[in-house]
């Protein structure tokens, strides 16, 4: 299973998607406030508020069960497959959550803020996803040809 590329992608992909929960999406210091927009919450001085920002965290950690189980699968191409198309709907949905939510934050105040390594994580997330169904693929291609020549 660990002498698999694929497998490898998929590991740096869970890693990116659960860090994207813990770092920050967007903050801004604004005066003498400090609002923070996390993939759990939105944050302004002490005041916290969860919904609904949470749902780019349980978008994130879906997707990382996916791509967990996805992994578990290798003895199953065709289903490494289908999980993995899932799992980029999964992190396309959550990029665009961050996305949304982020936008929203900068046109409420007025202000630009900076974005955080929260909302670029499951980026790197989707492009370990994809090389991990390119070399899924590539693999799937392989034993068919191999059986051809029997």
């Amino acid at each position: 299973m660990w002498q698999r590329i694929q497998t490898v992608f998929l590991v740096i992909a869970i890693i990116a998607l659960l860090g994207s929960v813990v770092f920050p999406i967007w903050f801004l210091e604004q005066n003498g406030e400090q609002h923070v927009l996390t993939a759990f919450y939105y944050k302004v001085g002490d005041n916290y508020q969860y919904n609904p920002y949470s749902l780019t965290a349980i978008l994130a950690v879906a997707s990382a069960t996916v791509a967990l189980i996805e992994i578990t699968k290798y003895k199953n191409r065709l289903t490494q497959m289908k999980l993995g198309a899932l799992n980029s709907l999964f992190m396309a949905m959550t990029i665009g959550f961050a996305v949304y939510f982020a936008i929203q934050m900068i046109n409420s105040l007025q202000a630009g803020g900076q974005y955080g390594l929260g909302l670029w994580l499951p980026g790197i997330a989707v492009i370990c996803n994809l090389a991990a169904n390119f070399f899924i693929r590539k693999d799937e291609r392989l034993v068919r040809d191999s059986n051809r020549l029997r």
